[in-house]
This record gives structure tokens, C-alpha cells and sequence, in this order.
């Protein structure tokens, strides 16, 4: 995989197939809607990985109209795609692979596509980004995903190891409970950095994936001077790692104590 700082990012979401993928599958072997997805876990955990420059969500949102605010708010692009039943095809599969292959034609700076879908029709178009030299990230649903499709993909995320919310310590009790959505943020982020390589976290490299992540993001919101002294109270309270790298001459994060 790229490096995380380099590597630019376009999400392609098949909003129907991941709405359909929450609900449970009926014995007829239909899949009954569930929950929505939470998309906004899903961005964060791909922007680990890069930084997104493009988002877009293909479905015939007359169907999913609870998901049109909430999509619109995290800077997604709706694209409108027509019943099928009035079509005679998936136009939302159609329509998303033009789009990724006209991205990967025409913006040499994207080299990564993520592709949110289980469903095994897109695995020739992952093949044909791979070919172009693109690395292709699939996420989607344990029971409604492809074999095929995942893989197919480079990496492949599953939806309920994301929502998951398992690996980082608890810091409830140990901080302020005006500061627990800045210790769930850093120690997410520390935990999701380490998952993507080995070794000590810079703190630059720390702050701009959070940024990422959360860019209305700011330590001193939560009374810390600065990021520094956001890092060594964590370590004083015993929830990072910590240590002073000579080579550096800086703060490094070795990793979230046990």
C-alpha cells in the first residue's frame, strides 16, 4: 500500500447493495433492509489510508430517503440512478464503474479507489484498476460480500470490524467527560495508524490523520496549549506510550498501553 500521506483516494459507494447488506437474509435467499450504514465510520477508516479527494453514492434515493441529509453532510456527491425495474439493468453498478474508470483516465493523482459494495460485478472493474496501477480497497458487509470481489481487491474491510470499536483502551473515568471525544479520536486514530504500518507515530503524522478524520478538529477546544501537551497527558494517565526520539528530536508514539 502507499504511503498513507500520499496517497489520494476515491470512494465509490453502492449505497443499495451496503443498506442491504445491515438487514438479515430471508430463507426465500432475499436480504431484508436493515439499519443504514454508517458511513461516516467507513470514511474514517479509509482516510487512515490517504487522503480523500472524491465521494460519491449511487442509488435511486427515492427508495433511501432517510440517507440523503445525513450523506450531503459528510461532503458526499448523490448520484441519482434509476429504478431498475424501469431500466431492465443495475444502472447503479453501470454508472459507478464509468465513473471510476473516467477518474482513472483523466486524475493521475488518484491511486487509490475505494469501493463500497459486496457484489461480485465489480471485480472486473477492480482488475482493470489494478491494471492502471491503481490500488483498490473494497468494503462491505461479512455475509453479503463476494468471495470473488474480495478477493479481487487489494485490501478488503469488513463493515463489522469497523463498527466493531474493539482495540483501543478505556479511557472513561480517566479524563474529563468533556475530553472523551478527544481521547476516542487520538487513540482511534494511533490504533488505526499502527494497523496500516509498523513503528513509533509521529505526532504530525498523528495530528493530520485526526485532522482527516475530524478536520473541525483542536486540541486547545479541549484546554491542551497544544498538541504536545494533549500527548503527554495521555501518557501520564497511562493510556499511550511515549518516548523522546534523539534521531528526531522530537515526542514519538510508540502505542496505546494495554
Amino acid at each position: 500500500m502507499n504511503d498513507i500521506a500520499q496517497s489520494s483516494i476515491a470512494v465509490l459507494i453502492d449505497y443499495e447493495n451496503l443498506a442491504k447488506g445491515t438487514g438479515r437474509r430471508k430463507r426465500n435467499g432475499h436480504q431484508e433492509q436493515g439499519p443504514m450504514p454508517d458511513i461516516k465510520r467507513i470514511l474514517e477508516r479509509i482516510v487512515d489510508k490517504g487522503r480523500i479527494v472524491s465521494k460519491r453514492a449511487y442509488c435511486d434515493w427515492q427508495r433511501f430517503g432517510d440517507a440523503v441529509t445525513p450523506l450531503h453532510e459528510l461532503g458526499i456527491e448523490l448520484i441519482e440512478i434509476p429504478d431498475r425495474a424501469y431500466t431492465g439493468k443495475n444502472s447503479a453498478d453501470i454508472r459507478l464503474a464509468v465513473d471510476a474508470v473516467e477518474i482513472c483516465l483523466t486524475r493521475e493523482h488518484v491511486s487509490t479507489f475505494a469501493i463500497l459494495s459486496g457484489d461480485s460485478d465489480f471485480s472486473p472493474l477492480v482488475a482493470k484498476l489494478k491494471e492502471f496501477g491503481k490500488q483498490v480497497i473494497g468494503v462491505g458487509m461479512r455475509d453479503s460480500t463476494s468471495t470473488l470481489l474480495a478477493e479481487s481487491c487489494d485490501e478488503f474491510i469488513f463493515y463489522e470490524d469497523i463498527v466493531s470499536g474493539v482495540g483501543i483502551t478505556s479511557y472513561e473515568g480517566r479524563v474529563p467527560e468533556e475530553s472523551y471525544p478527544c481521547y476516542q479520536l487520538l487513540l482511534e486514530t494511533i490504533d488505526s495508524i499502527q494497523r496500516e504500518r509498523d513503528g513509533v507515530v509521529q505526532l504530525s503524522l498523528l495530528k493530520n490523520t485526526m485532522l482527516r478524520k475530524r478536520p473541525q478538529f483542536s486540541e486547545r477546544g479541549y484546554g491542551y496549549r497544544n498538541f504536545t501537551a494533549l500527548i503527554e497527558e495521555a501518557s501520564e494517565l497511562g493510556l499511550v506510550v511515549v518516548h523522546h526520539d534523539n534521531r528526531l528530536g522530537q515526542l514519538v508514539v510508540d502505542g496505546i498501553c494495554d
